[in-house]
């Protein structure tokens, strides 16, 4: 039996990097790549067992991590519904880098979403579903609104006496506009895993693949990630 359940193990992390890698092979036949980089630091509250909240800041590098894409703010709530069941709403105050094109420089945007979630296991398994509406505009000027639907899946996998669980998540983005722009633009894949430092907070690593969608020339996208949270318990 344990013969059995290390197999099963073996089976499903050898699956999760097969596909990630599948992904990331196709993805270097592009013409258009690009490496970027996301550094968060953040603090979590979890003022009951229903109402939690977080502060984080960010940095992005992008043209292989040579030049500050953007930087932000974001503060996020979440209200546990039921068992398994959240709903969220977040903000993100973001200084963007635009070093394209005759006007260039840093732009003030302000983006927010809503957002509902379940998560539940099944045996060893840890799955999760996000389903999010984002809006995005830049500050001070009267132009057209960004807007998403998210769809994102999570799993993840418990193995015994190992702290470093490998995570697996899937995002498909839909972009709400006219007739011309109301389309799927854009997918990503992220491999990860995450460590706990006993009252010390988390630390995250990961690396994603994103890629645009029903474009001439699509750009791929490959980001490595690295996230502490601290967090706070009342």
């Amino acid at each position: 039996m344990k013969h059995l359940i290390i197999k099963k193990n073996k089976i499903f992390l050898v699956t999760i990097i097969f596909i990630f890698s599948l992904n990331f092979i196709f993805s270097q036949s592009d013409s258009q790549k690009d490496l970027n980089s996301w550094t968060t630091i953040g603090i979590e509250y979890k003022l009951n067992t229903k109402w939690e909240f977080s502060l984080e800041e960010q940095l992005r590098l992008k043209e292989d991590i040579s030049v500050i894409d953007e930087y932000f703010t974001q503060f996020n709530t979440e209200y546990l519904l039921f068992k398994g069941f959240t709903i969220g709403a977040g903000v993100r105050f973001i200084k963007e880098n635009d070093n394209r094109g005759k006007i260039q420089g840093y732009e003030d945007h302000f983006r927010f979403h809503f957002q509902s979630s379940f998560k539940h296991k099944i045996n060893k398994l840890a799955l999760k579903y996000r389903l999010r509406y984002q809006n995005k505009n830049e500050l001070g000027k009267d132009d057209v609104t960004n807007q998403h639907i998210r769809f994102k899946t999570y799993v993840g996998y418990n193995f015994k006496n190992w702290k470093l669980d490998p995570k697996f998540s899937a995002e498909l983005y839909h972009k709400i506009g006219d007739e011309i722009s109301n389309k799927f633009d854009k997918y990503r894949f992220t491999l990860g895993t995450e460590y706990k430092f006993k009252k010390l907070g988390k630390l995250n690593i990961f690396f994603r693949v994103e890629k645009e969608l029903n474009e001439l020339f699509p750009e791929t996208t490959n980001i490595i990630g690295l996230k502490y949270i601290y967090t706070i318990k009342n």
